[in-house]
C-alpha cells in the first residue's frame, strides 16, 4: 500500500524527510506536494518535482495526502498539527512536539477525537550510539546501571535563525535536549522522580545555548544531559557506569570500549597506602590489570528509516506505533520541570 504525504515547512527537516522518503522508501510512501511561507522554498519544491500549494488548507484538502508532517517552527506545532488531524490526516510531528505538555494533550484529545494516527519524529531512537547503550545494559553483561551521562557538544556557537528566538521554542534543551531526554526515559522507563537544570545563554539574549540537566529515576538510575555550543574539547558521547563494569562511546563514529570485571571474587585490597602519581592513597590505587578485561561495544543495527515504516504500518493496523504520543508527553512534563528547576534554581521532586 503506497501513502502519500504533505509536508507544511519545507526548511532544513523537511527537506532532510523528503530526501529520505525519495531516495529509501518510495516503495510505499510518496511526498506529493509541501506548503511552506517562503517563496523560495516554494520554488525549491517545484524544481524537485513537487507540488507548492498556496496555502495549507488547499494541502490539507488534497484528498489523495493522508499523512502530513508539520516541520515548521516549534510555536506552530501545535495549531498546525490539530488543524491536520481535523482535515483527516494522520500526522508527523517533528521535534520538540510542542513548547509545553499543555499544547501536546491538545493534541492527543484532537487525535483521539478524530481517530487519526498522531505521532513525534523522535529518530534519535534509531542512533547507533544510543542502540549500543541500550543493548549494553538490555544485555546485562555489565550489570545493573547506576549512572550515565550523555552528552552533545560542538563549538559553533550562534543559534540560527528561528532556534535562537524564545517566540519560535528555540535553544538547546529544545533542539538537542528533546532527543538526549527521550533516548534516557527509553532506556529507563521507570517514574523519574527528581530533575535539576542549570541553563546558560553565553551568546544568545533569548534562549539557552548551553545547558546541563540531571534526571533521577525510580530505579535508582541518575542521569546527567548536557549540551554545549561553546566547547572546543568535547567530552565522550556517552558513559555508563553499571555495578560490574564501564562502557563508553567516545564520538558519533562509535568509537569506544566495555571494561568489566573479569571474575566475581571480591578484591582483597592491602591495607598498605599506595602511592600514586595522585600521591598516597588507598582508595583510587590502580585495579591489577588480571581483574579486568577490555571488551568490544555491542554490534547493533539500526537504521532511521524504521520510524517511517512503523508510522506506516500502524496507519494500517499491523503495528503499534513505536513513538507513542503518551511517550512524548511523559518527556515534555519533564522537559516544563527542567525550565522551571533552571529558572528557581533548585532542584525539583516529581512523579512523572
Amino acid at each position: 500500500m503506497s501513502h502519500k504525504l504533505g509536508i507544511i515547512g519545507f526548511g532544513g527537516m523537511g527537506g532532510f524527510h523528503f530526501n529520505e522518503i525519495r531516495d529509501r522508501l518510495s516503495d510505499f510512501l510518496i511526498v506529493k506536494g509541501v506548503y511552506d511561507v517562503r517563496e523560495e522554498r516554494q520554488q525549491f519544491a517545484i524544481d524537485n518535482g513537487l507540488i507548492a500549494y498556496g496555502t495549507r488548507e488547499s494541502l490539507l484538502n488534497d484528498p489523495e495526502i493522508d499523512m502530513v508532517l508539520v516541520a515548521t517552527p516549534n510555536n506552530f506545532h501545535k495549531e498546525i498539527s490539530i488543524d491536520a488531524l481535523r482535515h483527516g490526516k494522520n500526522v508527523i510531528c517533528e521535534k520538540p512536539v510542542t513548547m509545553n505538555s499543555g499544547e501536546l494533550r491538545e493534541i492527543m484529545a484532537a487525535a483521539k477525537e478524530t481517530g487519526k494516527v498522531f505521532t513525534v519524529h523522535q529518530n534519535r531512537r534509531w542512533d547507533r550510539d544510543f542502540r549500543i547503550i541500550k543493548e549494553t545494559v538490555d544485555s546485562g553483561i555489565i550489570g545493573k546501571p547506576y549512572m550515565v551521562e550523555s552528552r552533545v557538544q560542538g563549538s559553533k556557537r550562534v543559534l540560527q535563525e528561528w532556534r535562537g528566538r524564545k517566540e519560535n521554542g528555540g535553544g538547546m534543551i529544545f533542539d538537542w535536549g528533546i532527543h538526549l531526554l527521550d533516548q534516557m526515559m527509553t532506556l529507563d522507563k521507570s517514574k523519574v522522580k527528581e530533575v535539576y537544570c542549570d541553563t546558560f545563554s553565553i551568546f544568545t539574549d533569548e534562549v539557552d545555548d548551553n545547558f546541563k540537566a540531571i534526571i533521577k529515576f525510580e530505579s535508582g538510575l541518575n542521569a546527567l544531559i548536557q549540551v554545549d555550543t561553546n566547547c572546543f574539547i568535547n567530552q565522550p558521547r556517552w558513559h555508563l557506569l553499571c555495578e560490574e563494569g564501564t562502557a563508553e562511546i567516545s564520538d558519533w563514529s562509535c568509537r569506544g570500549k566495555i571494561v568489566r570485571l573479569k571474575d566475581e571474587n571480591e578484591l582483597a585490597w592491602d591495607s598498605v597506602i599506595v602511592y600514586t602519581e595522585a600521591g598516597p592513597t588507598r582508595t583510587m590505587a590502580p585495579r591489577p590489570r588480571e581483574t579486568t578485561e577490555e571488551i568490544p561495544l555491542p554490534t547493533v543495527d539500526t537504521d532511521w528509516c524504521e520510524f517511517y515504516k512503523n508510522v506506516t504500518a500502524a496507519i494500517e493496523g499491523k503495528e503499534e506505533l513505536k513513538v507513542k504520543p503518551e511517550e512524548s508527553l511523559r518527556v515534555m512534563n519533564v522537559i516544563d520541570k527542567l525550565f522551571e528547576s533552571a529558572k528557581s534554581g533548585r532542584s525539583i521532586t516529581v512523579n512523572i
